[in-house]
């Protein structure tokens, strides 16, 4: 994330955007999920912010704290971060936010970190199933939220734990925790090639809801014999 968006983010919530900016915006939000989930956070930011310092005196003491996190940690010399709403100087900072308490952890990984989804190739030539064929294009352009509806209406035709994995992906890039963890689940209690997949998917969902502790416990269910286990060791490491 960085300083424009979190200015791009404040400019819509406040109104202050054009309707055609608006409209862009918009677009850009459907289309682009990283930045829907960084847009997610933001707002549940500023909504805790507001929600917590009720009193002016407690939004300045907050502001001057995070001006002084913000200069030691970033240093943030340009005149322009001073001038800054409160909720710029909380996203700079990266504030996290739990129980009502503002704390740092500059060593947690993120879910962009480990976001590398393999490419589809379900689809063979001669193949007329015009769903496998949607569903591969989409899954490949990263329009998951177009695949899901072909994956769903391929399932209930013919349910592959290949089918199911890619559907399980294109529900996690779109954060839709629960069903996506659902198939991941049925997937690791199986005994397809896609057993080991589906629980490190499952570790980097608990890792995209900063659930940290479980994704842990996942991760270490998941056999050295996994193709990327290279990747869950360093992810341990990172976690510790």
């Amino acid at each position: 994330m960085n300083e424009e968006r979190y200015i791009l983010f404040d400019q819509y919530l406040q109104g202050e955007m054009t309707e055609e900016e608006k409209n862009n915006f918009e677009k850009q939000l459907s289309e682009d999920h990283e930045l829907s989930s960084e847009f997610e956070t933001f707002k549940e930011v500023q909504l805790r912010l507001t929600t917590k310092f009720e009193h002016d005196e407690e939004r300045e003491a907050f502001k001057t704290n995070l001006t002084t996190i913000s200069e030691k940690h970033f240093n943030n010399s340009k005149p322009k971060v001073v001038l800054m709403r409160p909720w710029y100087y909380a996203a700079a900072a990266s504030v996290i936010i739990l129980f009502g308490l503002f704390f740092f952890d500059y060593n947690n990984p993120t879910f962009a970190d480990y976001d590398n989804p393999e490419t589809a190739e379900f689809v063979e030539r001669g193949d007329t199933n015009e769903n496998l064929k949607e569903a591969q294009a989409a899954f490949n352009d990263g329009k998951y939220a177009t695949a899901i509806p072909h994956f769903e209406a391929i399932l209930k035709e013919n349910k592959t734990p290949e089918i199911q994995y890619f559907y399980g992906i294109s529900l996690l890039e779109e954060s839709k925790y629960p069903k996506a963890e659902a198939v991941f689940n049925e997937l690791r209690s199986g005994t397809s090639v896609y057993k080991e997949k589906a629980t490190w998917s499952l570790a980097l969902s608990k890792l995209k809801q900063k659930k940290y502790k479980e994704c842990r416990e996942i991760l270490e269910t998941i056999s050295q014999d996994y193709e990327n286990y290279d990747d869950v060791e360093k992810l341990l490491d990172e976690l510790d």
